[in-house]
């Protein structure tokens, strides 16, 4: 169950990270020290020349002269870049001593000034994934796991090709979905009856994306749901859980990859039409893909929601039919 503690999660980190590039600072410089003698020497004088700058400035009754202060940072300007030399004649870069951030926009505080940086939202994002109950069925439920010997090799009669060779075209397309990810951006609506795999081939889809380092959130129609519900509807005065909510519709509104399993389960009624729709269109504006699974035909899509999602679905999305019966059947039948 995911908690309400995401932000201090998150932020513990930050706390981490920053606590790790200091204590590599410190090794790199405590080895330049011993290499560099000179320079210790150089950063003493700088230091000791800010310290008589303050008590000066402290004990004095008169407005100090600007000469002065232009004279100190020039002075410390000249032993600055003498440090800089002696690096560079050592073999060391310029920057070396410099504090080695993963993100230059938050320099790994995780706010981009008031606020949160792009860093953290997706940290979060992976973390509310993370806690899903979805990483450990991604574990079983994968392409190296994926079996054709479901899927009939004789012809469906009303398609003329048999389900396992439509499979293979169809895994065939996901693969090409998920190696053109980057490039090419695309969505994809996937159908068929109950049971045919088509939740399968989206855990598949999903395990590949994150191997790529993409942000994937995977909901149910009905998660989708709730998180809709609780943006416009919930009035929380608990910050922690408020926090956790506008985090997890913004990952709902931009992760890289959306997937949203078993589409038309969920109550359907006017607000859940309409959400779905600024959902699916906010999306496609910005280039965020979304993977949609469900057992309605297209025609049914047009029934219970609406022309215009059913106009984004055909007009923006690979459609992918999947053939064949009831997989988990098969499976029972097997084991008797």
């Amino acid at each position: 169950m995911l908690n309400n503690s995401l932000y201090q999660s998150v932020m513990r980190d930050y706390d981490r990270l920053q606590a790790d590039e200091k204590h590599q600072q410190d090794l790199r410089t405590q080895e330049v020290l011993e290499k560099i003698p000179e320079y210790g020497k150089l950063e003493q004088e700088i230091v000791s020349l800010c310290a008589k700058s303050a008590r000066e400035r402290i004990l004095s009754t008169q407005k100090p002269e600007a000469d002065a202060s232009e004279n100190l940072h020039s002075h410390i300007g000249t032993l600055k870049a003498r440090q800089q030399a002696l690096l560079c004649e050592a073999g060391y870069p310029s920057d070396y001593l410099d504090i080695k951030h993963i993100c230059p926009i938050c320099k790994d505080t995780g706010f981009d000034g008031n606020d949160l940086c792009q860093c953290f939202r997706k940290a979060a994002a992976r973390r509310i994934y993370d806690q899903s109950n979805i990483v450990p069925i991604l574990e079983k439920e994968n392409f190296d796991t994926f079996n054709l010997g479901y899927y009939s090799e004789i012809p469906d009669s009303r398609f003329g090709i048999s389900p396992a060779e439509n499979m293979r075209t169809i895994a065939a397309r996901c693969h090409t979905y998920i190696e053109n990810f980057d490039t090419q951006f695309t969505n994809l609506f996937i159908y068929g009856e109950t049971g045919v795999g088509k939740s399968f081939l989206t855990h598949c889809i999903a395990n590949e994306l994150l191997k790529k380092s993409r942000s994937v959130l995977y909901l149910t129609a009905f998660e989708l749901i709730e998180a809709f519900e609780k943006h416009t509807f919930g009035n929380n005065n608990d910050s922690e859980e408020s926090f956790y909510e506008d985090t997890f519709f913004d990952s709902v509104m931009n992760c890289d990859a959306l997937i949203i399993d078993d589409l038309g389960t969920e109550m359907v009624n006017n607000f859940t039409v309409s959400q779905l729709f600024l959902c699916l269109n906010h999306r496609q504006q910005y280039g965020k893909s979304t993977i949609i699974s469900t057992n309605l035909p297209l025609e049914g899509i047009q029934d219970i929601y609406s022309e215009r999602i059913f106009s984004r679905i055909v007009s923006y999305y690979d459609i992918l039919l999947i053939l064949g019966e009831d997989i988990r059947v098969k499976k029972a039948c097997s084991k008797d």
